[in-house]
């Protein structure tokens, strides 16, 4: 017979044990077929408009805000972003206000804030008055989520912003002074235990600490990845996510055979990843975990069906279209200046597409529901996406909750699926990105 302790020991374990069957060929075979989507939905028309379109009675919208300066640039990294230069950019903070208050004029109130970056905290006075500007503005605001590289939490400014952030995401990527050298971070952050230290020490300052790694590089043995996921751990922050590094046609070079382990890699390392935070942690998406189920975390898209983006290059998506907004500052600041808002590319969407979205973000986040499309699409998810449903039940991503026939869970097979769809999603978006970067001058930056 077997002692109430033990019975709980073995539940765990099963609860914790991580069942991924899927082969290198399938993969890759969705890897490809997920670039080509992503290829034909992100090409943009070259449209610029003076003003968002006005937001609808009754919905739900998030705002983020970019802010696109970093003191150093990582060569791996594909995100929106210049050189800091101290005077760009506090004329920037001002223009990124002067934008939330015509969001304002045209009646939008916002639920959750998302600052991303470049480095958001390269000007914490600045940042520190934005916020304030958006909550004076945006009264229904609940949460503000920002980034933060580690080298910033020692800087005395760096509490200007408490009770003002309530969940600061900070870029880890590894505690491995290995990886961190190959990276070019070890120079620029500080060696792993440094960052260790800093994060202990700026908890204190926010109600949701996040620990981002990365995994995937280029001699990441698994000791490497237990070894961070056990610093991560004793950190004990509310939140850890754990993406994959992520190749883009502009990175390619720097990255490819160079800082990129193999892709048949991705299933081992993710199965480690899963095993080591269950139990500890919930899962909130493919790759993120948390303390609790009802906290916001990077990936604001799930939660929000539509946002609002203000700065140099942000993305909005507002009904059937996503609006880009000009990635060159001189750009920005002269549309600013004009009483303008600063979308210079948008595309359209139909239907199907808009459900296809959807259904990707459903199975990355776990959180796919037949109730969901028929509400909101006023379709049954079972024939409107039959391909879809029908790969993902052979392959033994999805099965019918028998509990509720109005959910779906995902297995671990489809926490996979999940993770590296979203992964070519996220690619796609950094190779928009890229090409909108691509024809900028000098007097652009």
């Amino acid at each position: 017979m077997t002692s109430n302790s033990s019975t709980l020991a073995i539940s765990k374990a099963a609860e914790a044990r991580v069942d991924i069957s899927l082969p290198d060929w399938l993969l890759s075979t969705a890897e490809r077929v997920m670039n080509f989507y992503v290829d034909r939905n992100l090409r943009l028309d070259t449209l610029s408009v003076d003003t968002m379109p006005a937001p609808v009675p009754g919905k739900k919208y998030m705002l983020y805000a970019h802010v696109p300066f970093c003191h150093t640039l990582c060569s791996y990294c594909t995100f929106h972003r210049f050189t800091f230069k101290e005077d760009k950019a506090r004329a920037y903070f001002i223009s990124l206000r002067k934008e939330m208050t015509m969001a304002k004029e045209l009646g939008y109130d916002f639920e959750s804030m998302y600052i991303g970056g470049g480095t958001t905290t390269v000007l914490e006075d600045e940042l520190a008055r934005t916020i304030e500007h958006a909550r004076l503005l945006f009264p229904s605001i609940k949460e503000v989520s920002c980034e933060s590289d580690p080298r910033h939490l020692a800087s005395p400014e760096f509490r200007q912003l408490k009770g003002l952030v309530d969940r600061m995401s900070i870029g880890v990527q590894s505690f491995d002074d290995g990886i961190l050298k190959m990276t070019d971070r070890f120079e620029k952050f500080g060696s792993g235990l440094q960052t260790f230290d800093r994060i202990q020490a700026a908890k204190e300052l926010f109600p949701i600490i996040n620990v981002d790694l990365i995994f995937g590089f280029r001699g990441q043995t698994e000791e490497i990845i237990q070894r961070d996921l056990d610093m991560a751990r004793r950190l004990d922050p509310r939140q850890i996510t754990t993406y994959p590094l992520m190749i883009t046609h502009q990175t390619r070079k720097s990255v490819k055979g160079t800082l990129a382990a193999p892709q048949a890699d991705l299933a081992r390392q993710y199965s480690q990843i899963l095993t080591s935070l269950r139990g500890q942690y919930n899962q909130l998406s493919s790759w993120a975990f948390g303390k609790a189920n009802d906290e916001g975390f990077d990936e604001y898209v799930i939660d929000y069906d539509e946002y609002l983006g203000v700065g140099s290059g942000s993305f909005s998506f507002l009904g059937d279209t996503l609006y880009v907004n000009t990635f060159s500052l001189r750009k920005y600041q002269e549309r600013i200046e004009a009483g303008k808002m600063s979308v210079e590319q948008q595309k359209r969407y139909d239907t199907k597409a808009i459900m296809q979205y959807r259904f990707l973000l459903g199975l990355f986040s776990g959180r796919l529901s037949r109730k969901y499309f028929r509400d909101t699409f006023g379709v049954n998810l079972d024939t409107a996406l039959f391909k879809e449903m029908t790969a993902m039940k052979l392959i033994g991503a999805l099965k019918n909750d028998p509990a509720n026939p109005e959910e779906l869970i995902i297995t671990d097979n489809g926490n996979l699926m999940g993770l590296l769809m979203m992964k070519e999603f996220y690619s796609g978006m950094d190779n928009v990105r890229a090409q909108l970067r691509k024809p900028l001058k000098s007097c652009d930056m």
